[in-house]
């Protein structure tokens, strides 16, 4: 592998024209086909194997033309305090809004709340139900204005006017991801003390991400892919595009530092830094791939979009870094360190990496205990963890939705947001209308619910649906238990008259996703860490080191875990981080942080302990090889974290509450896992371990491949013909402008 790679830095940086040139013709190439593709998305959320969408798909088939994934919108109307919606004044604002919306083109059908009977007993609050010809991604921004001065108009006559639906979902603002790349230019600058240093993973990030998410906009098309695919990739492809790129460009530094040639000197790079960067890479694309398991379209399509551009990011790391620093010349080095003269007393000074490990080797224990106690007292939230799928009710107070959504609770009750949908495959019953009365009848019977509306037959009349209105609000534990109940008492009373029944509606397909993807953690957790584990005992050549960085892994998860629970359901900091409304944690939170934070926290695990198993494997003792490695590695390491968490934590200013989650559990992730897992942790373990830590069975280090990470075959070769390559060594010439 170091060997391999040690001639492709070397030819990168020889033929760095034609790999420059070839890595900005892939980024024209993929803007181009993005510029040209149709801008249309698949937001449809569906969740195979799953009663659920069993219940959808009869909707689509014995209902067709329902156009259930078209746009809808609920005007909701308040009388002024002291009087009801019917009075004149106030009816007569009320037709005006709707007759406003009817002339808009895209509105298929307006009910007005007198005509719909969607009036409150109390005669106060009414809403008005609007279905759309097109879906919301669809939808003309014309058409959200003239729904925005119809409710005006109604505003302007007195009435309190809101409005919910997907009509108002539109593509999410994304966050201020130009303060995380603002910051990892600082970072950087500060690491490399160089311009053109710091310059060269930002540039090569940026247009990895271009290439990767250009890609995704591309095919979008072409796979159906919803709007939130690029999300994930251009958070983790900036992310780790920066690190890849930071670690070669370090380890190109040293090696100047050392004497070498420049094209040696990146060829060393790539060969030793840059294997490193294959198995990090391998990791993180082993557990965004891995997400496919889950079988829930959604995030298997962001999980293989950006483990596509984490790929890139490694290529482009072997290839375009190289061929940057052949144009570079030594202006990555800082102007100090060019004029230094070598084995000056400066070169000898220990860095705070080393000091830092000296420490940590002298109170391995104590540090041992106060990062999992810290850790540990972290995670405790997230025993408290309540599941759940955002909806209007979690939407800021501010927000027409959220407004709209709580006029419907108190007109109409806390069930009435999340109603849920009863449909009776009655195809093989004798008497159809007969059995899903008995239906109807076996529902009201149930505790906590409000309301059963008549069943409504399809054409054939081998369908129906009826809506069950709970007393609970959509994302509480009774209406849970209520889906659970209509599922079996309900099932049940149409198995006896020859129907099948099965719930649906965005309540019960909440609970379905929470429950598959339950099902699918510990699954999704065993393969990823079981193949990450052989995948680093190849590295390594250990058995406790892997499983040393699986456990440091576990730990730092679920105290992020915690630590969301904290701000994003207990409200912690909350406004802090631009929380304005608790609620449970997005479903998707556990298994996604799960595969995402274990990719990228291997990545810390291989770059800092591949440098002390390097010095290990040269003969250094263990207690100086774990000095060795923080000497070399944490500075970089450190700013690598950084960067990150930087990238991450700018994704925490997106409009979209799960964005905003994602970002947020991400960042702390990293903050954990680099800074107290493997800069505390880590080291602690390895000096009680000892020499132990590099154990392995004889008979498994033959099965194992060797893929020299730590470029031992690579010196080996270097030594021996050493002579012949100082002979045949071309000339390097200057870039224009060094």
């Amino acid at each position: 592998m170091a060997t391999f790679l040690y001639k492709i830095g070397r030819l990168a940086y020889r033929r760095r024209w034609y790999f420059a040139l070839t890595w900005l013709l892939l980024l024209v190439l993929a803007g181009a086909g993005a510029a040209t593709a149709s801008k249309s998305t698949n937001n449809d959320f569906s969740i195979p194997g799953t009663e659920a969408q069993q219940a959808f798909d009869l909707l689509e088939k014995r209902f067709p033309g329902n156009n259930e994934q078209n746009a809808s919108a609920r005007v909701v109307f308040k009388a002024p305090e002291g009087q009801k919606l019917a009075d004149a004044k106030n009816k007569a604002a009320v037709e005006k809004v709707i007759a406003d919306l009817k002339r808009s083109p895209q509105v298929a059908v307006a009910v007005d709340p007198f005509a719909g009977n969607a009036v409150n007993p109390a005669g106060t609050t009414g809403y008005a139900s609007v279905a759309y010809k097109v879906k919301s991604t669809d939808l003309e921004e014309s058409s959200r204005d003239e729904l925005k001065a119809a409710a005006q108009d109604g505003r302007d006559a007195g009435l309190t006017v809101e409005v919910g639906g997907s009509v108002l979902q539109s593509m999410p603002e994304g966050g201020s991801e130009a303060i995380g790349i603002a910051v990892s230019a600082v970072v950087l600058l500060i690491t490399f003390g160089s311009l053109v240093a710091a310059g060269l993973p930002l540039l090569t990030a940026i247009i990895g991400v271009g290439i990767g998410v250009s890609s995704i906009a591309a095919l979008t098309p072409v796979l159906n892919l919803s709007s939130n695919t690029s999300t994930l990739a251009m958070m983790i492809g900036l992310a780790v595009g920066i690190d890849y790129a930071l670690f070669i460009v370090s380890r190109y530094r040293a090696e100047l530092a050392e004497g070498r040639e420049r094209e040696e000197a990146a060829g060393r790079a790539v060969g030793t830094a840059g294997s490193a960067v294959v198995f990090a890479g391998l990791t993180v694309v082993i557990a965004l791939a891995g997400l496919a398991v889950v079988n829930i379209p959604v995030l298997t399509e962001m999980g293989m979009a950006a483990a596509g551009t984490v790929a890139i990011a490694v290529l482009i790391a072997l290839t375009f870094i190289p061929a940057l620093l052949g144009f570079a010349g030594k202006q990555v080095l800082a102007r100090k360190v060019r004029k230094a003269k070598p084995g000056s007393a400066a070169e000898d000074k220990p860095n705070m990496g080393t000091r830092w490990a000296r420490l940590v080797l002298r109170k391995p224990v104590l540090v041992l205990v106060i990062g999992v106690l810290g850790l540990g007292a972290m995670a405790v939230p997230a025993a408290s963890l309540e599941l759940g799928l955002p909806d209007d009710g979690a939407a800021s107070k501010s927000s027409t939705q959220r407004k709209a959504y709580d006029l419907l609770s108190e007109g109409f009750g806390p069930g009435f947001n999340g109603p849920l949908m009863v449909v009776g495959d009655v195809a093989g019953a004798k008497d159809p209308k007969g059995a899903m009365d008995k239906v109807q009848n076996t529902l009201k019977g149930l505790d906590n619910v409000a309301a059963v509306t008549p069943a409504q037959f399809n054409k054939a009349g081998d369908a129906a649906t009826l809506l069950v209105v709970p007393k609970s609000k959509p994302t509480s534990v009774e209406t849970e238990d209520l889906v659970h109940a209509i599922r079996d008492k309900g099932a049940e009373a149409g198995a006896d008259a020859g129907a099948k029944v099965l719930v649906t509606g965005a309540t019960a397909m909440n609970i379905d996703v929470s429950q598959k993807l339950n099902d699918a953690l510990l699954p999704y957790l065993a393969l990823v860490v079981g193949l990450a584990f052989l995948l680093l005992m190849i590295v390594f050549r250990s058995v406790l080191v892997p499983l040393k960085a699986a456990l440091g892994f576990l730990l730092s998860v679920v105290a992020a875990l915690g630590a969301v629970v904290a701000v994003f359901q207990w409200g912690w900091l909350g406004s802090l981080f631009g929380v304005e409304e608790t609620g449970p944690i997005m479903s998707m939170m556990p298994i996604f942080m799960v595969g995402v934070v274990f990719g990228l926290a291997m990545d810390y695990e291989v770059f800092l302990v591949t440098r002390m198993r390097e010095a290990f494997v040269h003969g250094e003792r263990p207690g100086q090889a774990v000095v060795t490695g923080f000497k070399h590695g944490a500075r970089v390491v450190t700013a690598a974290a950084i960067i990150m968490i930087s990238v991450f934590a700018g994704f925490i200013g997106s409009s979209e509450q799960m964005i905003k989650m994602i970002g947020f559990g991400l960042a702390i992730a990293v903050f954990f896992d680099a800074f107290i897992v493997r800069m505390a942790i880590v080291p602690a373990v390895l000096a009680l371990l000892g020499k132990a830590a590099w154990w392995m069975p004889g008979w498994l280090g033959k099965v194992l491949p060797n893929v020299d990470v730590e470029g031992e075959k690579l010196q080996q070769q270097l030594t021996d013909t050493a002579p012949e390559r100082a002979a045949d060594r071309e000339p390097v010439r200057e870039p224009s402008g060094v």
